[in-house]
């Protein structure tokens, strides 16, 4: 047993000199110890650890080093020299005080005249100081009173006139559209859940029920679905998009005392800028399937197996993602610290060839041979490197399974050096995605399935008015006030990409 302790420790499998069978019994062994270390770093790194997976060359110019593996050696006899060298500066930015930002001026001001408190018969204002401070008073709710006189007609026996009420989001309802904008921009985008909305009224003296907010919520996201299915279609339009899926609890009557773990799938067009959530009750690639059934072109997503199902579409092309290839590598640094650090000097040299298309803003055309000239060089020799070393490691270590991922989807990995168009990778769609997980933790689920569809209405604009710099409470109450009266050609108006606000004065 010492013996095979020390082997396991010590040895690789080509040093060991021992029958068969107690060979492939200890290699077994390693295997799920490497395995299993690899799990618990892991867990250890979700728990505790940094979440940035910045990585930086040992030999780069310019990095400071501890020196703990180099001989202490006595340090030179110091002598003082004097540098000088130019900073750039920002114009706006005042020659002294703070480096204070100016407060919009789109701030409404409410001037304050302070005059001297000494006797001012016959003097002369010759000027003033102006300072100003940003101030803040609580959201206050107000009523809104439509009065419409009733006339009897003259000229017409037993006629009487009365103006028509304003369409109204809710019919028959007393919530106008900036209050119906103001909760469901709290929950969606601040992620305040409604019953600490509910305590927010209750400071001002009114008291709202839970399943009011939620009928609230529920008929207007019934007014949105035709705009939502458009914003589907115009996403489904598109000829590349990013996908990718998380979780949501949902609570059902199947599960009393527990959830039901649904998903929201997320199909990002970065070239359109609109985001779209799709509602799913299980990860099964039946949900992605069914969704883009009518859709034809490019496709990036992670390496999960339920994408695998597009290979066999003529019409979607799959793309994968080269920053989840790469966190492969960067999670098995423990493992195989040079091999590992290897594969991501690679990486950074194709990321560096991205950041120089950005910098000089590369058309997509000259975008694509920048990436034939100098990615697809490295990405040959990353490949190379990889069918060599996969080979001289454990099958089940975290350099072999970084490896193994790697490989089996280079020719996804590779195509987007065909397109200037493509990006390496999908963190926009990551980015879309973080909204959700903030509100998860916030509201913790959803009460139907029928609810955490309609978190994926608003998420689907919400996000979609963040990529296009809408603000989020003026677009939904414009839209809550008009959408009832709106005609099915128009609605592409008031979808966030082509709203205009009619608010701002041109």
């Amino acid at each position: 047993m010492k013996k095979g302790q020390e082997i396991l420790q010590n040895s690789t499998p080509d040093m060991v000199t021992l029958p068969r069978e107690e060979y492939n019994r200890l290699i077994s062994l390693q295997s799920d110890f490497l395995i299993l270390k690899h799990q618990f770093e892991q867990l250890q790194k979700m728990v505790f650890g940094a979440k940035s997976e910045r990585f930086v060359p040992v030999d780069m110019p310019g990095q400071l080093t501890l020196g703990l593996d180099t001989p202490q050696i006595e340090a030179p006899k110091q002598q003082e020299e004097t540098i000088s060298y130019t900073r750039k500066k920002n114009a706006d930015v005042p020659a002294t005080g703070h480096a204070r930002l100016p407060i919009p001026a789109n701030i409404p001001r409410v001037e304050v005249v302070i005059e001297p408190t000494e006797d001012l018969t016959g003097a002369v204002k010759i000027g003033e100081e102006i300072t100003e401070i940003l101030d803040y008073k609580p959201g206050r709710l107000f009523v809104k009173k439509f009065i419409r006189p009733k006339y009897k007609m003259p000229e017409v026996e037993n006629v009487i006139v009365i103006a028509e009420l304003p369409s109204l989001p809710i019919p028959r309802g007393n919530a106008g559209a900036g209050l119906l904008s103001h909760i469901m921009v709290s929950k969606y985008v601040d992620h305040l859940p409604l019953y600490r909305q509910i305590q927010q009224f209750k400071r001002q003296q009114i008291t709202l029920a839970d399943s009011t907010l939620n009928d609230w919520v529920k008929a207007s996201c019934n007014l949105l679905e035709p705009l939502y299915n458009r914003l589907k279609q115009k996403v489904l339009q598109s000829d590349y998009l990013m996908a990718d899926e998380t979780p949501m609890p949902v609570l059902t009557e199947d599960k009393q005392g527990s959830t039901h773990r649904g998903y929201l799938w997320v199909y990002f067009d970065p070239l359109g800028k609109q985001v779209c959530f799709d509602y799913r009750k299980s990860r099964e690639r039946a949900g992605p399937v069914d969704f883009l059934k009518d859709f034809k072109g490019s496709l990036q997503t992670d390496g999960y197996s339920a994408y695998t199902e597009f290979d066999n579409f003529t019409h979607i092309t799959l793309l994968s993602c080269m920053v989840h290839a790469r966190r492969m590598f960067s999670d098995a640094l423990k493992n195989d610290k040079k091999r590992a650090e290897h594969a991501l000097s690679l990486f950074k040299k194709i990321y560096d060839i991205e950041r120089q298309a950005r910098e000089e803003t590369l058309s997509f055309e000259e975008r694509k041979a920048l990436r034939i000239e100098k990615a697809v060089p490295i990405l040959d020799e990353l490949k190379d490197w990889m069918t060599i070393e996969i080979v001289k490691v454990l099958p089940k270590s975290a350099i072999a399974m970084a490896m193994s991922y790697n490989l089996k989807l280079w020719h996804r990995l590779i195509r987007y050096v065909d397109d200037g168009k493509y990006l390496p990778d999908n963190n926009l769609i990551e980015n879309s995605i973080r909204p959700v997980a903030l509100g998860r933790k916030n509201y913790m689920f959803a009460g139907s399935h029928e609810g955490a569809q309609r978190s994926a209405m608003i998420y689907s604009f919400m996000g979609t008015c963040k990529q296009h710099g809408v603000e989020p409470f003026r677009w939904l109450e414009d839209v809550l006030g008009r959408i009832s009266e709106c005609k099915m050609s128009q609605l592409d108006e008031l979808l966030p990409q082509n709203w205009v606000d009619s608010s701002v004065e041109k």
